[in-house]
């Protein structure tokens, strides 16, 4: 016995360590939330009836009573609504009597007047998985929380042994979730028992539907009478360690508010100069015709390369601070994200911040050079943030020197053609 769990802690602690160093990579392209980027902040109150048949030995689920409960509901990978991902449900349960306020959703809540003496908020963390055996410990993907059954996948141990949590939807609000309340029945089982009732978490989006800042801590947070196994503790608390870690300096995204520190330029540190890597072409076309092009933000998935699609675009398009919504990549695998304004003058220069992460940020400055009949076009890039900024610069200028040519035939070809021109 003794051997057996020498072995089952050897390659658990390998299997913790294994985690932690993908998480790490991770946060080269998210610095904030290597996993579940985005989320929703949800309240609500969960009730319990508890066991009185027969007790999980999990002294909390046991017992009846009501708590007040902050929640979190994210995407996994943080792929487009469109395509299936695990999605996550993190509780902060709080003993307390009182009802969670919407500012709760910024921050943990409280236990108020008639909250349990000595008693702690207790994180539990679930995830789509299967409901019967095998499936209730492996992850699934699906498309929304219609049809998903979350469990804790893994259990936790009470005095009657090992227990696993379930979530399934009793209803619904018309829309999103965060347009009424999310109805679930709480369920406890033995890993290969059968799903018992206990409980009933309603849930709700605040005045001002967003994500939330809190971070839970499952491992540090734990229901009354339950406990985390050795085993998935070494499993787990690695990856939940380099999560919390400061990402490096070259990825982490400025924290002031509004344009100004994106909008800084890349200079080489010491020297003043612009680093960027800078290509450029002489146009048949003169700088009118090529700037009716790019002040048309519709027709930017026509001459960006790897633009796939523009998905909106502000009627203040293109001056300073105004965006335009698209996608990269190749369907089904794009990314949505957004290009802003940092600089304009109109018909001679345009200096942008594109985004796509996880692929980072670059820095891009378009400037026209009128030559009567013709224009002389360069666009200087350089990657300013993300995985991007950590490849060295001789690897990643060649890179963006090709595609910004391949860029320039295309904006030289539309301007010839005379798109963006206005319609009589």
């Amino acid at each position: 016995m003794t051997q057996q769990l020498r072995v089952v802690s050897a390659i658990t602690g390998s299997a913790g360590q294994a985690f932690a160093a993908l998480f790490r990579l991770l946060k080269l392209a998210r610095p904030e939330r290597p996993i579940h980027p985005r989320g929703l902040g949800l309240a609500g109150e969960l009730t319990r009836t508890g066991s009185p048949a027969e007790p999980s030995g999990i002294d909390w689920l046991d017992s009846p009573g009501t708590d007040q409960v902050v929640a979190r509901f994210s995407r996994s990978v943080g792929l487009p609504q469109a395509l299936p991902d695990i999605l996550g449900l993190a509780l902060r349960i709080s003993p307390s009597g009182d009802a969670v306020p919407d500012a709760a959703l910024g921050a943990a809540p409280t236990a108020g007047p008639g909250a349990a003496a000595g008693a702690n908020p207790a994180d539990v963390l679930f995830a789509s998985t299967g409901w019967k055996l095998p499936g209730r410990f492996l992850l699934m993907p699906r498309l929304d929380v219609a049809g998903a059954t979350l469990t804790t996948l893994m259990p936790y141990r009470g005095r009657r042994g090992p227990v696993l949590l379930g979530l399934r939807t009793r209803n619904l609000p018309p829309g999103s979730l965060a347009s009424g309340e999310w109805e679930l029945g709480l369920y406890w089982a033995k890993p290969g028992g059968p799903w018992r009732e206990c409980g009933e978490l309603r849930l709700h989006a605040g005045t001002d539907p967003g994500d939330i800042p809190l971070r839970f801590d499952p491992l540090g947070n734990q229901p009354p009478g339950a406990r985390t196994y050795g085993w998935a503790r070494r499993l787990r608390k690695p990856s939940y360690r380099a999560a919390r870690r400061p990402a490096p300096p070259a990825v982490v995204r400025p924290k002031e508010p509004g344009p100004a520190a994106a909008a800084r330029k890349e200079t080489t540190p010491g020297t003043g100069r612009n680093s960027m890597s800078t290509v450029s072409q002489l146009f048949t076309s003169p700088a009118a015709d090529v700037w009716r092009v790019i002040a048309d933000g519709w027709l930017y998935s026509g001459w960006v390369v790897g633009a796939s699609r523009i998905r909106d675009v502000d009627a203040e398009w293109p001056q300073q601070d105004a965006r335009l919504h698209h996608s990269v990549g190749a369907w089904p695998l794009v990314i949505d994200d957004s290009t802003r304004v940092t600089a304009v003058e109109p018909g001679r220069s345009l200096e942008l911040v594109a985004r796509g992460w996880p692929m980072g940020e670059a820095k891009v400055e378009i400037t026209l050079e009128d030559r009567g009949d013709q224009c002389l076009v360069t666009i200087a890039e350089d990657a300013i943030r993300g995985p991007g900024k950590l490849m060295p610069k001789f690897l990643r200028d060649p890179l963006i020197s090709a595609r910004n040519r391949e860029t320039l035939r295309r904006l030289e070809l539309m301007a010839v053609g005379g798109a963006g021109k206005q319609k009589p």
